[in-house]
């Protein structure tokens, strides 16, 4: 007979648990009273063990002056802000863009410990719907501001059949220790295009994690772009699927670490439907004693047949005490197939570099160019020139270690 010992809770999770009980949350804190935060033995968090990482959690964010700027300026956008978890009044809408809010959280019920601690803390949900082809640039701003504080957010997007739309979420604040928990839900009508960025630029202090789910229906086309730039511990998941003939996803991800961070996307993929198509491709730069981790698993059901998935992971390693961690997974039930994975890690091509120097290129800033060059297949099928110019900026700043 197995006896079951109880697991011995860490200071974050006493505080989850009394925050959870604080708002009814209960059953919640039930979880996390018998399982405690995810270690190393739960495989979806077996190179981010969440206890081990998680030190402390802050008080529940209180109500903030969203006078404050976003991290990211683009040209033209049009901006909706969610500050300390509170959705802000929204500006006049432009044509195509409904504007909205929604009881609780956007997100399916899944068992993942961020999930349950949304759907617990969330009070409303921003909502958009979008119809037509919609020209500017929709920014939703979410900021956690003031003292560290524990904050929950969410965002619901509905893309009409035929309309097409790019949207950008910038994660920032103050300099605070805050832990913020973000969710992200989004469907897509048939014949829908939408681009869908994501830019963590929060201070090194911040506990950053993301929830994106995507729900891809038929002949819909899905790029994403999640950058990982700001924040000393970073974790965005990822669920994209597949749900109707023709779609297709081009799910791409940035890791930027440098020393002391630690930032992991980990993606599931569902391809649920028979002549579905996505191309996963991530990239990792870490330099110092930085650590990126990138985890990809395409799972294609029974009766998908004629999917095309391809993941790969790309990593460049900067300093000698770098680390980078990538796990790619298949799993296919179905036998009329193409899929496959790879994964790459490396330095700088030192021929290259040498070549650049010859010519006389001084050292860093023939390595700025190689870098550039490296990253430059995630940012080029951007297609708005602002945003495409506003995520070279991010780039280039966390180049020269600004």
């Amino acid at each position: 007979m197995s006896i079951a010992f109880p697991v011995r809770l860490g200071a974050a999770e006493n505080a989850l648990i009394d925050q959870l009980k604080s708002l009814g949350a209960d059953a919640t804190a039930e979880r996390i009273t018998v399982a405690g935060l995810p270690t190393r033995r739960v495989e979806a968090y077996h190179y981010t063990d969440l206890k081990l990482l998680l030190k402390a959690i802050p008080p529940l964010a209180q109500a903030a002056n969203a006078a404050g700027v976003s991290a990211l300026d683009i040209a033209g956008a049009q901006r909706l802000a969610i500050v300390n978890g509170v959705i802000q009044a929204a500006p006049a809408a432009v044509a195509g863009v409904i504007i909205g809010k929604a009881e609780g959280t956007a997100l399916s019920t899944r068992d993942d410990v961020l999930v349950h601690l949304n759907g617990a803390l969330v009070e409303e949900s921003l909502t958009l719907t979008l119809e037509g082809p919609i020209d500017h640039v929709i920014q939703v701003d979410r900021r956690i501001e003031g003292d560290a504080a524990h904050a929950a957010d969410s965002l619901k997007v509905f893309v009409a059949d035929g309309a097409s739309a790019t949207i950008i979420e910038t994660f920032s604040g103050s300099d605070a220790a805050h832990v913020g928990n973000h969710a992200t839900y989004v469907t897509l009508g048939k014949d829908a295009r939408l681009t869908h960025v994501t830019v963590d630029l929060s201070a090194r202090a911040v506990s950053h994690f993301a929830t994106n789910e995507y729900q891809v229906g038929e002949n819909a086309q899905l790029r994403t772009l999640v950058v990982h730039a700001g924040a000393g511990l970073a974790r965005t998941h990822l669920f994209p699927r597949y749900a109707g003939a023709g779609a297709h996803g081009d799910i791409t991800g940035l890791n930027l670490v440098s020393d002391g961070q630690h930032s992991d996307i980990t993606m599931m993929a569902e391809h649920a439907v028979p002549q579905t198509s996505s191309q996963p491709l991530f990239k990792s730069i870490a330099r110092g004693r930085g650590k990126s981790i990138v985890q990809g698993k395409l799972v294609v059901a029974r009766d998908a047949q004629k999917t095309d998935a391809k993941f790969m992971h790309q990593g460049l390693m900067l300093s000698d005490e770098a680390e980078i961690l990538s796990k790619p997974e298949l799993e296919i039930y179905a036998d009329d197939v193409v899929c496959g994975h790879g994964s790459t890690c490396g330095k700088l091509d030192e021929d290259s570099l040498f070549y650049l120097m010859s010519r006389g290129i001084p050292q860093a800033e023939a390595e700025t160019m190689l870098v550039r060059g490296f990253l430059e297949e995630l940012v080029d099928p951007i297609e708005d020139e602002a945003l495409a110019e506003a995520l070279h900026g991010v780039i280039d700043g966390w180049l020269l270690g600004k």
